[in-house]
Order: C-alpha cells, then structure tokens, then sequence
C-alpha cells in the first residue's frame, strides 16, 4: 500500500511539473491554437488514472484520489475540445 502512494504521489509531481514547464513555454499568441494539443495532456491524466485504479482498490483514500484526477482530466478534455471548437468557428468565413 505504500510503495502504491509514493509512485501515485510520484506521477502526480512529474505530470505536474511536466504540465506546468509545457503550458508555460507556450507564447499568449499561439495559446489558443495549441489548446487542444496541451488538453492531450489530460488524455494522458486520464489514462493513467485507469490504469492505476485497479491496483488501488484497497485503499479507499487513494481510491477517491484517482476517481477525482479521472474527474478532472475529463472535464479538462471535454471544457478544451468546446473551446477550441467555438474559437475554430470565429474563423470561418460566413457564407
């Protein structure tokens, strides 16, 4: 049960750090077309949550830690391919 809470506390630091270094590189001009690209990154949130739920099972705390990083990444998903969606819709030309 430990060794399971330190590499889930272990991922969440590198995806952290890893999201912020990306997200931050990313110039205020190229922010919006690149949003979709940077929501791929919650894909990833996304999976590994999956694919770790199985193994923490046991443990409810982080049980509820996964449940609520899945619940996260894919409201990150969902909220990022809308916007983007409705920004792509300013730029086509009215018939």
């Amino acid at each position: 049960m430990t060794e399971i809470f330190l590499y889930t506390l272990l991922i969440t630091v590198m995806a952290s750090f890893i999201g912020y270094e990306l997200i931050s590189k990313i110039p205020q001009t190229l922010h919006t077309p690149l949003m979709s690209g940077s929501n791929a990154i919650s894909g990833i949130t996304l999976i590994a949550g999956i694919l770790i739920y199985p193994n923490v099972v046991d443990d409810v705390l982080l049980k509820t830690i996964v449940l609520i990083g899945v619940a996260f990444a894919t409201m990150n998903i969902v909220g990022g391919f809308s916007v983007t969606g409705r920004i792509l819709e300013m730029f086509k030309k009215n018939d």
